[in-house]
């Protein structure tokens, strides 16, 4: 059993983008729970935001505020792969700054309990 802290990592993405983002984060091995992987959670959501000058927008134009639907993507990952799941994000996703949250699960041992 790996004994890596185990964080909850969540990416907005565009919904044309999702499978492609979901498979890089498979083969990097984010979304493993046990005997399990390929384990996401993925939720359309509407997103808002406004690119300022110097960007260069996927979606939408600079100084325009935009509302557009996404997926959230919701994954657990372990310590030790985490540099490496970002990296992957950051390479598989289309936007110039995605947003990446990263929480830190209260189960704090991969296979752990509370």
């Amino acid at each position: 059993m790996n004994t890596s802290a185990l964080f909850k990592v969540e990416i907005f993405v565009p919904a044309d983008s999702l499978d492609e983002l979901l498979d890089a984060l498979a083969e990097a091995g984010a979304g493993v729970i046990g005997n399990y992987d390929h384990c996401f959670a993925v939720t359309q959501v509407s997103s808002m935001f406004r690119p300022l000058e110097g960007a260069n927008p996927t979606l939408g134009r600079v100084g325009e505020l935009l509302t557009t639907g996404e997926s959230k993507v919701e994954v657990n990952v372990r310590e030790d792969i985490l540099s490496e799941v970002i990296r992957v994000i950051r390479e598989n996703h289309p936007y110039e700054e995605p947003l990446i949250n990263i929480f830190p699960l209260a189960n704090a041992r991969y296979g752990g309990t509370l």
